[in-house]
């Protein structure tokens, strides 16, 4: 992010591990907010904006699309991660259509 590119607070949650235990963990942060955006590449991004809506629908109403794109970061990685990435948000749609 920018500098001087936002002007609201930024709530960091350092504890968790994984996606969803910092989904978990940031909800109780963000509880009384009328906006949430998560910041982050691209599909990390989507995929936290995944685990919030199953953890919380109501926060998951919430949400706002951040700037995910950045021209020019990790220009060699991002077709590698594109591929593995794709497969994995895939694989978490399919399970939210199987239970």
């Amino acid at each position: 992010m920018r500098e001087g590119s936002w002007r609201s607070r930024i709530l960091l949650e350092r504890e968790s591990t994984t996606t969803w235990e910092n989904i978990a963990s940031a909800r109780a942060l963000v509880g009384d907010l009328d906006a949430i955006s998560i910041c982050s590449n691209g599909l990390h991004a989507e995929k936290a904006r995944m685990y919030l809506r199953r953890q919380d629908p109501d926060l998951g109403t919430r949400l706002v699309l951040a700037d995910d794109y950045r021209f020019l970061e990790m220009t060699l990685l991002k077709p590698v991660f594109a591929v593995v990435g794709s497969i994995k948000m895939r694989q978490l749609r399919r399970t939210d259509t199987q239970g």
